[in-house]
């Protein structure tokens, strides 16, 4: 092969991988995050996470709230968590003698109301989802 046929073959090569990349900047999701209410600092796993079945639920909350947890309908008793009261960590993580023994394959929902106990009047309710595979 002559030199000019391999320059021809690296520039279709380089024009095809700038496609490639400018394809991926462009059409690749943009979609901004659901934004937390103030009392919740974050949540493992996030809305719309696909998870292992082994994941613990954790939720960060600001200093001074309260919280009831719903998982799929269902009300989780407040032993059932662990509590870090410094940083106001809750956790839970299904079990035996727990509201579940493990997490089954698919969605699941998640609703945990909120109110302040210290300082000023805050309460509400924040929803989220996330699939087990």
């Amino acid at each position: 092969m002559s030199d000019l046929r391999y320059r021809l073959i690296y520039l279709a090569l380089g024009v095809a991988l700038i496609a490639v990349v400018v394809f991926t900047v462009v059409l690749s999701p943009d979609a901004p995050l659901p934004e937390l209410p103030d009392a919740i600092e974050s949540i493992v796993p996030g809305d719309g996470d696909t998870v292992l079945r082994q994941t613990d639920l954790t939720i960060d909350m600001a200093i001074g709230y309260e919280i009831e947890v719903f998982i799929d309908s269902l009300p989780v008793p407040e032993s059932e968590f662990t509590y870090v009261e410094p940083t106001a960590v809750w956790t839970w993580a299904p079990g035996p003698g727990q509201l579940f023994e493990d997490w089954e394959p698919g969605l699941h929902s998640v609703v945990v109301r909120y109110e302040r106990v210290v300082g000023g009047v805050d309460f509400g309710e924040y929803r989220w989802v996330f699939r087990v595979q």
